[in-house]
């Protein structure tokens, strides 16, 4: 009895810590967004050579992960379009597997060129690998990023990853214009 018990209470706490997340107002939203954008550029060369070709970047500051067997993930973002605040989405994401764990993040997607932008304006709701290619930049292909090896239409980065989540399993993602 015990064993659910604690179980129970973690589920709880996840979702109150994950919708306490996506109540930000939407001028704190971009200032954290901007922020976490102008943080990774300084530290990530790789960042700073995507930001300066991309048509716009999509900023998530703020995303919580956790899970138990079941998995979920949410948070809110900006995007900046030539550096202007040009819209409100969410990304949510669900998962099932060997997983435990609670971990925060934020990530940015790098939208190489007008066909990403306009998927990204004009979709219902996306899925990461559906729609414009996606490339996780990882530590390792970015000390070889040069402007000539900038060929995807969306780049993806994460930054500041705080916590433990550790497993395996099946995991979908969806990016949603507030």
């Amino acid at each position: 009895m015990k064993p659910r018990k604690h179980i129970l209470i973690s589920l709880i706490l996840t979702a109150f810590t994950i919708l306490s997340t996506l109540t930000a107002s939407a001028d704190d939203l971009s200032s954290q967004s901007r922020a976490a954008l102008q943080q990774l550029v300084a530290q990530n060369p790789a960042a700073a050579k995507c930001k300066s070709r991309a048509v716009a970047v999509l900023v998530f500051p703020d995303v919580v992960k956790a899970g138990f067997i079941l998995g979920a993930q949410g948070g809110k973002g900006i995007l900046f379009v030539h550096g202007r605040p040009n819209g409100r989405y969410r990304t949510v994401a669900a998962s099932y597997g060997l997983q435990a764990g609670v971990q925060k993040f934020g990530y940015a997607l790098f939208l190489m060129n007008q066909d990403a932008a306009n998927w990204v304006n004009n979709t219902r709701g996306w899925e990461i690998g559906t729609g414009p290619s996606v490339v996780i930049v990882d530590k390792g292909i970015a000390r070889s990023f040069s402007t000539d090896t900038l060929h995807s239409g969306i780049y993806a980065f994460t930054f500041d990853q705080q916590g433990l989540m550790a497993g395996l399993g099946l995991q979908g993602s969806k990016i949603m214009r507030d």
